[in-house]
């Protein structure tokens, strides 16, 4: 099997929506991309909560449970890391990748990178994409947003990150959840300059 060149890592913090991360990593996946993953300790919490579901801790089932969920057995390439481990290769700015996307992003979350701050690996992994001038993108999921929020990231958004907020579109005539959620993947996506989600693209009037 041939993956892409350098593998995308995918973060995903405690905030609700964990759909977008799993369509995100179906796409990914399928369109034979190599993904490093890496689950707060939070979202194990949420998981629970949004789907009443345990997220496995060990790596190995960690894979299995995350292709389960997206619907991909075989595709792609996929690796899990322990939240804890920030001695993971993702954790170094040596190890090359095409970028971070945070799907979806916490308060938390975005207020520790902004911060500068690195408490476990998906922090440590954003930090380092921060400071290697890699294309980082966070999907927060809030609402409404206080006025400390709306700093952080503004701040985010200074350093150079990408803030694609889980704000759908209709004019491509959703007709599932699913097709609201993977418009606003595909705009995630489309910051790191990669297609592989087959949604209907404004062209304009006719």
């Amino acid at each position: 099997m041939t993956y892409h060149s350098k593998p995308l890592i995918i973060g995903v913090s405690g905030a609700s929506g964990l759909i977008y991360a799993v369509r995100a990593l179906k796409y990914l996946l399928a369109a034979d991309y190599e993904v490093e993953l890496v689950a707060s300790k939070s979202s194990y919490i949420v998981w629970q909560a949004e789907q009443d579901t345990r997220m496995p801790a060990e790596p190995n089932q960690q894979e299995q449970f995350w292709r389960e969920q997206a619907g991909v057995p075989l595709a792609g390439k996929l690796r899990c890391h322990p939240w804890s481990n920030v001695g993971a290769n993702i954790a170094s700015g040596s190890f090359r990748t095409l970028g971070m996307i945070v799907i979806p992003c916490s308060m938390s979350t975005a207020a520790k990178l902004a911060g500068g701050l690195s408490s476990d690996l998906l922090e440590r992994a954003a930090d380092v994409q921060i400071k290697e001038g890699r294309k980082l993108v966070i999907v927060p999921r809030e609402t409404p947003f206080s006025l400390i929020h709306l700093r952080n990231l503004t701040t985010l958004a200074e350093a150079g990150v990408r803030i694609v907020p889980a704000i759908p579109a209709w004019y491509h005539n959703p007709k599932t959840v699913e097709d609201l959620v993977d418009f606003v993947v595909a705009r995630v996506l489309d910051q790191l300059d990669i297609d592989c989600i087959p949604i209907q693209r404004w062209e304009g009037n006719k």
